[in-house]
């Protein structure tokens, strides 16, 4: 996985799915006079090796994190080798001396945990949470990786990997709208002696040109204790993780001392502007680029607040100035990053479909004249500085996030405590502080500025841009080299003192349902709640059912306007009023819709949770309405829908769910509305939608956190009290008839370098019975990368990224069962035949080490599913959407503990049945399309990008 950039005190908050609580020590904050937990306990030591670890105890649930940063990122690659940091960490994954071939991806699933890594410019991670009882386990598969790999690299390998990061840079670079504008950023602004110059993932030559010295080269250079930090959190005690490092890592070699670099900021003479025709961007999009700082240097902390300041929020001078008064843009973004050499400040604005980018390059202009004139709001600052409490209990909630927290500020900072300087940096920035960075790096200074238009639209760009010097690469049938790795058990094993054998399982207590408590309003809001005080924050969602249902016949998208119109200010505050107002208490609150719900979803510290409420409670009771915001929102929302026509997953998935559930039925239609049906949408329509749908009894209202019953129902009394009661009726939508035998359809996207897969069916509805093993019995088809459509079309064979299947669950309509991937276009054919074959035959093929395995898996993976406030929110969420029952947890295992494999091969049959599934690809018309017929189901229908028939 390629990271672009690593905002290192954000960095913890990039996985909070994987979580934990914290165990953390207070301070007093002396600006707010408040007690913040700013502080984690930790031991250290380092090896005699060099290899420094850092030991956090954390016993609030049965898992272990284990997080290995590597001080190695495109930054230390050569001209003619980019890309090769973030191909290592994929070989890492591949095979190691005394550890089964593919067990790193296979066998940590497998054993209930979750795995990764990521690249980035200055660095390289890895990363693991399993349950408790194999940490061992995972030593032992961490420190062979790390040590013991590179003599198990063999040529099939390093083929197969090829295609596999290949695959990757179509899918984030190639197969996307505006997916070249960091390569052609990174070229025009530092020389080609600079780190900086290439991306992370690099370019497909030098990743083609790859050798296996080239491996070995690498790993020498920088894969060695001293380049690296080891972090342990979770449950586990001091002696007993010491005792595992010193045996696991205790025994590789020191290596030699990967030198550090140092800072190499750039400058720039004058202004290049460069442009580039994107064939898959719909909207004209502006960038201008300007050389900054390194990361902790002084003025970073300052750049970053003026980045939200420009940028972020109703007041700040881009928006307003692009987005409501002239109306040219529906996005912008302004931005520092500064890494550990460099830095860059961006601005961003993606302009209205037909935009001049000449026009939005003078607003922009304007508004920073305006941001000069009128400097920096207190109200602004004290914003940044009260989220900045928020993000950072956010960031400790669980053992991974406190895990990346300690090794990388240790790497990169030298001091795992760097994260209390790095905060009181950010608090200690002041009005001046900004406007001086503003005029050193910002004001008047020469830039890279882009224009990226689309494709057959250079009128668009701004004037007197050269093109820019973009590779697209051509993807031709036969041209990727067949691999085997038929050898890959030739190797000499290391030998060791201690023996490397793979240890036993640990012990695993019980596990059991969250607990739940559930109430009632007088007048019908539903509630229900999960008490977790171990950080001082509450997680919240009011889900009001309706959503896209109720719109009306022509006017489909009516809801998502209203949800966007609530957040638009209230008739005592404006919406900018209204934003400050939540900000400055630290507090978040959003509004989305979707085909069945109206949610509602808000973050706050525990303390500000009623003040939180009463501003969600106005926000509800009282909104603004206004016709000019109307307008801009609806613009905004015909902007949206156009530039997804570019974008072939989100083309996929519309005419997937099209075929799916039938063109008339809600589910078979975008939740946003069409370019017609928005058009058909006036502001008399939403006030129309919000009186006659908002009803106390099709609310329920979750809550986790640090928070109790009665101050949970108090804060609803007024919400409760003033709202309509009324009877809504949302009855049970049936789809159209499925298909009787598969269907293919394709849709035309052309030079698309990849093709996008998507096959399914129909399932039962959210709520019967069958759900739970339904989901049980996919796992081993298409649940995570241990699964056989990952094995097969990543592993096997490299034709994707990856693949996956899932049932995805409904209330109101008939559930579906999907399965996706997005492969190298002149494989389209090949990986449809595969996709066939697995589901196919998977019943056939499910054994009883399957259904071993997916108990295993499932069961022991329960220790990481309601570690943090997100993930105990999604599953209360999920049990009252499905009334599924407080002891859920006990249900779903007893279910999985007593399916037998003939059960499981008959619900298999019963709901996964390939011949009940439609097939649908979005690729390259002219390469692709009169392959399909050889899938065996017929001529390919054609559909257009609506999912419409083509004359």
């Amino acid at each position: 996985m390629s990271l672009s950039k690593i905002p290192y005190f954000l960095l913890f908050v990039l996985l909070t799915s994987c979580g934990q609580s914290p165990q953390v020590k207070s301070i007093v904050d002396h600006d707010s006079g408040t007690t913040v937990n700013l502080e984690i306990d930790y031991q250290m030591f380092t090896m005699d090796n060099g290899l420094e670890v850092i030991i956090h105890e954390d016993h609030s649930d049965p898992i272990v994190a284990v997080a290995t940063i590597v001080h190695v990122g495109s930054n230390r690659e050569k001209p003619g080798r980019t890309g090769f940091a973030h191909f290592f960490e994929h070989m890492s994954f591949n095979n190691s001396e005394n550890v089964p071939m593919g067990a790193n991806r296979k066998m940590i699933p497998e054993l209930g945990g979750t795995r990764n890594g990521g690249t980035w410019s200055d660095g390289t991670m890895y990363y693991e949470v399993v349950p408790k009882d194999a940490f061992e386990k995972l030593m032992w598969i961490d420190s062979d990786r790390f040590g013991y790999m590179i003599n198990t690299v063999k040529q099939g390998t390093l083929e197969r990997e090829k295609q596999v990061v290949k695959n990757e840079k179509r899918q984030r670079v190639d197969n996307r709208p505006y997916g070249h504008t960091s390569h052609v950023i990174k070229k025009a602004l530092f020389p080609t002696s600079h780190p900086y110059n290439w991306t992370v993932i690099g370019d497909l030559e030098d990743l083609q040109n790859a050798t296996l010295a080239d491996v070995r080269e690498f790993y020498d250079e920088y894969y060695t204790p001293g380049n690296a930090t080891l972090v342990i959190a979770g449950d586990i005690d001091f002696a007993t993780a010491k005792a595992s490092v010193e045996r696991w890592f205790g025994e590789i070699p020191a290596g030699k001392q990967t030198l550090a670099l140092e800072p190499m900021p750039v400058s720039l003479k004058t202004s290049k502007r460069l442009y580039h025709e994107d064939n898959f961007a719909k909207l004209p999009e502006l960038r201008l680029t300007l050389p900054t700082v390194e990361q902790y240097h002084k003025d970073a902390y300052a750049l970053d607040a003026l980045g939200e300041i420009l940028a972020r929020g109703q007041q700040s001078p881009l928006f307003s100035r692009l987005v409501k008064n002239t109306q040219l843009a529906a996005e912008v973004a302004a931005y520092n990053r500064s890494e550990e050499l460099a830095g860059t400040f961006t601005m961003r604005v993606r302009g209205h479909e037909g935009v001049d980018l000449d026009q939005a390059y003078q607003e922009l202009i304007t508004a920073l004249i305006d941001f000069e004139e009128n400097g920096v709001r207190a109200t602004d600052l004290q914003k940044i500085k009260a989220r900045q409490e928020t993000a950072f209990y956010n960031g400790v909630s669980s053992v991974l996030n406190k895990a990346f927290q300690l090794g990388v500020y240790n790497e990169y900072a030298g001091d795992p405590e760097f994260y209390k300087q790095d905060i009181a940096n950010i608090k200690a920035v002041t009005a001046a502080d900004v406007m001086r960075v503003y005029h050193q790096y910002i004001k008047d200074k020469p830039a890279i500025i882009t224009s990226f238009v689309p494709k057959g639209s250079p009128e668009l760009a701004l004037v007197d841009s050269l093109q820019a010097a973009v590779v697209e690469e051509q993807i031709v049938a036969g041209q990727e080299p067949e691999f085997s790795e038929e050898d890959s058990d030739d190797y000499v094993i290391t030998p060791t003192q201690h023996d490397r054998s793979e240890p036993p399982l640990g012990k695993l207590p019980a596990l059991r349902s969250p607990a739940i408590w559930e109430a009632n309003n007088e007048r019908g809001i539903a509630i229900a709640g999960i008490k977790h005080d171990e950080v001082p924050l509450v997680n919240f969602t009011l889900r009001i059912n309706g959503g896209q249902i109720l719109d009306q016949p022509g006017k489909t998208g009516t809801a998502n306007l209203m949800a966007q119109m609530l957040k638009e200010g209230t008739l005592k505050k404006t919406a900018s009023e209204f934003e400050d107002a939540v900000g400055l208490l630290g507090s978040d609150i959003d509004v989305s819709a979707s085909t069945t719900a109206i949610t509602v979803s808000g973050t706050s510290l525990a303390r500000n949770f009623g003040k939180t409420m009463d501003l969600l409670t106005e926000m509800l009771l009282q909104p603004r309405f206004d016709v000019t915001d109307f307008a801009r929102i609806k613009n905004n929302t015909l902007t949206d829908i156009t530039a997804a026509y570019g974008n072939p997953n989100s083309i996929a998935q519309k005419v997937f769910f099209r075929k799916l559930y039938g063109a008339e039925h809600v589910a078979g239609q975008p939740s946003v509305g069409t370019l017609d049906s928005v058009e058909n949408i006036d502001l008399a329509d939403v006030k129309n939608w919000y009186q006659q749908n908002l009803s106390t009894q099709l609310m329920q209202f979750n809550v986790v956190g640090a928070i109790d019953k009665n101050t949970v129902m108090a804060a609803l009394q007024q919400l409760d009290k003033h709202l309509p009661n009324k009877a809504i009726d949302l009855a049970y939508m049936p789809a159209m008839e499925p298909a009787k035998t598969p269907q293919l359809y394709f849709i035309d996207v052309p030079a698309a370098k990849q093709s996008v897969l998507i096959v399914g069916k129909q399932l039962p509805v959210g709520t019967n019975p069958d759900f739970t093993a339904i989901d049980i019995v996919n796992n081993r088809l298409g649940e995570g990368s241990s699964a056989r459509l990952t094995q097969m079309l990543r592993i096997t064979k490299g034709y994707t990224y990856g693949a996956y299947s899932f049932p995805s669950r409904a209330e109101f309509y008939p559930s579906a069962f999907v399965a996706t991937t997005q492969v190298r276009s002149n494989v389209t054919l090949e990986s449809l035949v595969i996709l066939k074959d697995l589901i196919g035959h998977y019943a056939d093929t499910f054994t009883a080490d399957d259904l071993a395995t997916t108990k295993n898996l499932l069961s022991k993976g329960n220790t990481r599913r309601f570690e943090t406030l997100g993930q105990l929110l999604s599953g209360l969420n999920e049990v009252t959407r499905f009334d599924l029952g407080h002891n859920f947890l006990e249900q779903e295992q007893a279910v999985l503990e007593g399916m037998t494999l003939a059960d499981a091969r008959n619900y298999i049959n019963q709901y996964i049945d390939e011949q009940a599934m439609i097939y649908v690809v979005v690729g390259d018309g002219k390469t692709q399309l009169s392959r399909l017929k050889d899938l065996g189901y017929g001529e390919p229908i054609v559909l257009d990008r609506d999912g419409q028939y083509m004359n």
